[in-house]
């Protein structure tokens, strides 16, 4: 009997090595930490967040064995500053960076579109607490060399560096969304399918780097334009009429077999237990023309670049089995600005950074060490419009009408603007964001000022607010 268990032992270390060394007490103290980023992903375009469309059985997974936010935020509505506030735990307006990256405007000096150099990201506030960190896919935050990736604190970078890539081409003479693949420490190949080919550079890194502290920085270009699926996942969804929601949707199912491609990597190298994982979207879809990507952002009323809910509210996942309770939701408002001190003290290390404008350690929230709100207040800055919200009270500032107050307790998609009947809450949110405003630096860099007149007709559209069947 006691010759078999020994054999059944043995056998169950060579399978499982991670659960053997979580059980002898060997097992590092410092979790791996992976962020995985959608690109312009509607906010209930997951099953999670009550898609009936897109089956997404990994993410959905993913928030039934961790922490599903229901009131998680982006700190901007469009992809470079938002990834800029990601990557540094601040809210980008605060260091000038407010707009997307985009041509140079006139007055303005190409050397400072990107990322601050005077900013500290988290690959670099990692790499003295002893981690290696990658990227792979999508920087978006900066073009010039002293802005590249393995610059800014990244020892590894298979990907490209603007914002959209061709899913299916890349050339090393191309230019624009065929530009071609970089990589810092191979030869990259052509690509097959570029979601595809990050989810299988992602799980390569684990691999080569799975025996120390790593921190994974997957940031997938899906479902952003240009809007191109495979024909056999095309096929998948060859009932839904409309082309683009087709299309869409096959993107996103393709992105979710890719984030399964990426745990089942951590369940055979035995490191998923100890392995931080947080999921989240850089900013709400776009959903409707000329921008549209297909998305429907439902219950939530907006899109990308406009401050409304569906603009800036986006699934937001966390999952790490070795100390938090998994199958939760919880409800109080986070920012995506957590992730970076949330990993600086996770891997040991302090994140210095002070005020009403920078993220917070979310861990002690997700205990219970403490039970204090991590965000009473939050503020948006972008282009035409600012935005704050308090508790359940959100106001947004446009510049061709008055001020609009929401409850959003009791109207999540900011159908009804009750500024009128609650003036003095109106007042004081407003003076608080004015206050704020009034502080910012002056814009690095700005969009083309067209732009603008775009951002505002956002504000009137109609949305899709139920989810397809």
């Amino acid at each position: 009997m006691k010759s078999s268990l020994k054999l059944a032992l043995i056998f169950w270390v060579l399978v499982h090595p991670g659960t053997l060394q979580a059980q002898s007490g060997d097992e590092p103290v410092k979790p791996n930490l992976i962020l995985i980023l959608a690109d312009d992903l509607g906010y209930g375009d997951v099953g999670a967040y009550s898609s009936k469309q897109i089956p997404t059985l990994n993410i959905d997974r993913l928030a039934g064995e961790g922490i599903l936010f229901t009131n998680g935020y982006v700190s901007s509505p469009v992809c470079s500053p938002s990834r800029a506030g990601l990557m540094t735990g601040k809210n980008a307006v605060t260091f000038g960076y407010c707009d997307n990256l985009s041509p140079t405007q006139p007055g303005y000096d190409p050397e400072f579109a990107g990322l601050p150099l005077t900013e500290k990201t988290l690959a670099e506030r990692l790499k003295p607490l002893g981690y290696t960190s990658s990227i792979v896919g999508k920087w978006h935050l900066g073009e010039l060399a002293k802005f590249a990736p393995v610059k800014r604190g990244f020892d590894e970078f298979w990907g490209y560096l603007a914002g959209a890539h061709d899913y299916f081409n890349a050339k090393s003479d191309g230019t624009g969304v065929e530009g071609p693949i970089l990589c810092s420490y191979k030869t990259p190949g052509s690509i097959s399918y570029l979601t595809d080919d990050i989810g299988n550079e992602c799980v390569d890194f684990i691999s080569r780097h799975k025996k120390k502290p790593f921190f994974l920085y997957a940031s997938f270009g899906a479902p952003h334009s240009p809007m191109q699926a495979t024909e056999d996942d095309l096929k998948r969804f060859a009932h839904i009429e409309n082309p683009l929601r087709r299309t869409y949707c096959a993107m996103v199912y393709r992105l979710d077999q890719n984030v399964g491609k990426i745990m089942a990597a951590l369940r055979k190298d035995g490191i998923e237990c100890n392995t931080v994982v947080v999921f989240m979207s850089d900013n709400g879809g776009p959903a409707v023309a000329p921008i549209s990507n297909g998305s429907i952002n439902a219950p939530l009323r907006g899109q990308k670049t406009t401050l409304l809910e569906g603009g800036i509210r986006v699934p937001y996942l966390l999952k790490w089995p070795a100390k938090l309770k998994g199958g939760r939701t919880i409800n109080e408002t986070v920012s995506a600005l957590d992730i970076c001190p949330t990993f600086v003290a996770l891997a040991g290390g302090s994140f210095e950074e002070k005020g009403s404008d920078v993220g917070v350690n979310l861990i002690p929230f997700i205990t219970g060490e403490t039970d204090t709100p991590p965000h009473p207040s939050l503020r948006w800055s972008y282009t035409i419009a600012n935005a704050i919200r308090e508790g359940d009270w959100k106001l947004i500032q446009l510049p061709d009408r008055m001020p609009m107050l929401y409850n959003l307790a009791e109207d999540v998609a900011e159908k009804n603007d009750v500024s009128s009947q609650n003036p003095e809450r109106s007042k004081t949110l407003l003076k608080n964001l004015g206050i704020w405003e009034v502080h910012l630096p002056h814009p690095v860099f700005r969009e083309p000022a067209d732009w603008r007149l775009r951002h505002l007709k956002f504000y009137d559209a109609t949305y899709q607010l139920s989810q397809p069947d």
